[in-house]
């Protein structure tokens, strides 16, 4: 874990700090199936973003398939773990030059829009993906005075979005970071 950016005088970690969580579930999926052979726990998760901290909300987001049920129990936990849950179904894209189907699942305007929504009632945003479109936005909420923290692997964390954070953990280091871990 670390904290590539020291925190200056007003961002330093408080107890009064209301913090906001943003999880990018496509992303930490792939990342933690992919590079660790696991999957994510989003109770440790929540608790490791707060980190005593007054967690204001969490929300996930999440990306289904038409007619497919396995999603259902994920967001069933999600929710009973306090998360809002946000759910967009996968959509066809376009087909590529073998006649493949091109899906679209990506959540990043929708998060961008809750980002603006919440920025002005949290001293923390805490986002939970490796995503470098998220710089400029995240960019635009420092700018703001709101602190940003980034929960991700670092492995497939942009190298730009590990540079302007606040803080940034690596999430493979995390002590019970993932299920059965």
């Amino acid at each position: 874990m670390t904290d590539p950016t020291p925190a200056g005088p007003g961002l330093a970690e408080r107890a009064t700090q209301r913090v906001g969580l943003f999880v990018d579930t496509q992303n930490l999926y792939y990342a933690a199936r992919d590079g660790h052979g696991a999957a994510v726990d989003y109770a440790r998760l929540m608790e490791f973003a707060a980190r005593g901290r007054q967690l204001r909300h969490a929300t996930a987001y999440v990306v289904e398939r038409e007619g497919e049920r396995t999603a259902y129990g994920f967001v069933t936990k999600l929710s009973a773990l306090g998360y809002r849950v946000r759910r967009r179904l996968l959509r066809v894209h376009r087909a590529d030059d073998d006649g493949r189907l091109v899906l679209d699942g990506d959540w990043d305007m929708g998060i961008v829009a809750d980002l603006v929504r919440a920025w002005d009632h949290l001293d923390v945003i805490c986002l939970a993906s490796g995503d470098g479109d998220f710089v400029p936005m995240l960019r635009l909420a420092q700018e703001r005075g709101v602190r940003v923290e980034v929960l991700a692997f670092r492995a497939t964390t942009s190298q730009e979005l590990i540079d302007l954070v606040d803080r940034f953990d690596d999430l493979a280091e995390v002590e019970g970071a993932f299920v059965g871990g």
